[in-house]
């Protein structure tokens, strides 16, 4: 198994590699990038964007990025009217030599590789912070929002789908059917709406709050007024990114059952007089479970990382999602790649772990005779 693991662990590498690098051709293709942003701002408002850009403040995003038009500018009339007409070169290389893009596009890659084997990350463009503090800052929405949909969706899909297993074919099977296929085609973020409408004081009842992750007296409460505080905020988000979830689980869970128990093992089992619900947890549950317990940490990774973003809009809840947009729509290219690599990195990990589950639920797999 160690073999195994280390061999696995070396995988990771030109994976990853190779991720960062088909992404790092796709963006250099790209039309666009963050001087071309910030040429257009400047030369499509004038004057106007000049003084609003290069004034920079504590609330611009694009102040950090354009520091060096301070100096360009000259602080008077002549500068913003330059900046009107068009930038001049020397400007232009300035920001090219700040962004790094004066450099060949191998060179800014390689030298982005070693970075990140440091896990030097950069700071992003128009943050004027270091990409590990925004991911961090921003990390607490999205564990909310991945750990309790996935652990909420397990719970409530793998007992479901014994249930409907066991009654195959009969009215509770066909209903919950109906009811959960439903909801996988309602989309998310149009139930969040819903929602809001309902119980969050749109038209009829104001009963849950309607934004942010906790309230703004958070910490002038108790401790057990805070857990309540944020459970609270968590159930009409969590609500919105369930309606969808039970759909795949519940099936899967049934059709593992339903393989499981036409088996032959299970038929000796109940001709030995074995209790049904001995036959069903003692024999076919460890077999059933082996490909659904398996998923979870992948299925954790999928939560935590990706879908959230219309909720995160909705309920006013600044994740991760809502960053990533924000970077790919700003081109901000350190936040975009630092993300990617370790998102893409825990992907891979988790996937180690999935197979590892494998063997902790059915010792029976042995991934070292495979091999071979």
């Amino acid at each position: 198994m160690l073999s195994y693991i280390a061999r696995r662990l070396l995988l990771v590498v030109p994976t990853l590699l190779g991720i960062l690098f088909i992404n790092f051709i796709v963006v250099q293709a790209a039309p666009g990038g963050p001087i071309e942003k910030i040429i257009s701002e400047l030369t499509a408002t004038g004057a106007g964007a000049t003084a609003r850009l290069t004034g920079g403040g504590a609330g611009s995003e694009t102040g950090p990025a354009l520091a060096p038009l301070q100096g360009q500018s000259g602080g008077g009339p002549q500068g913003i009217y330059r900046g009107a007409q068009g930038l001049p070169p020397e400007l232009i290389a300035q920001l090219e030599r700040q962004f790094g893009f004066d450099r060949p596009a191998h060179e800014r890659f390689l030298k982005m590789l070693w970075d990140y084997l440091r896990f030097d990350f950069g700071t992003s463009y128009f943050r004027d912070r270091t990409v590990i503090e925004l991911i961090l800052e921003k990390m607490p929405v999205s564990i909310s929002l991945g750990v309790w949909t996935t652990l909420l969706t397990y719970l409530v899909s793998i007992p479901l789908g014994i249930a409907k297993a066991v009654r195959d074919g009969s009215r509770f099977d066909v209903w919950t059917s109906a009811v959960i296929v439903v909801g996988y085609a309602i989309p998310s973020f149009l139930f969040a709406l819903l929602l809001i409408v309902l119980f969050a004081g749109g038209s009829y009842w104001q009963i849950f709050p309607l934004r942010g992750l906790v309230s703004d007296n958070f910490w002038e409460l108790s401790w057990p007024e805070r857990i309540l505080d944020y459970l609270w905020h968590m159930v009409l988000p969590i609500s919105a990114m369930l309606v969808g979830s039970f759909a795949t689980l519940t099936m899967l869970t049934k059709n593992s059952f339903l393989e499981e128990i036409n088996k032959q093992y299970v038929i000796t089992a109940r001709a030995k007089g074995l209790s049904p619900r001995r036959v069903l947890y003692g024999h076919v549950f460890r077999n059933a479970m082996l490909i659904v317990i398996a998923g979870f940490p992948a299925a954790f990774v999928g939560m935590l990382f990706t879908g959230a973003l219309l909720i995160e809009i909705i309920f006013s809840l600044d994740g991760l999602g809502l960053l990533g947009y924000e970077a790919a729509l700003n081109r901000d290219y350190p936040l975009m790649f630092g993300t990617l690599y370790i998102f893409t990195l825990l992907g891979l990990i988790m996937k180690i772990v999935s197979d590892l589950t494998y063997v902790v639920v059915d010792p029976r797999i042995d991934f070292e005779a495979r091999a071979v």
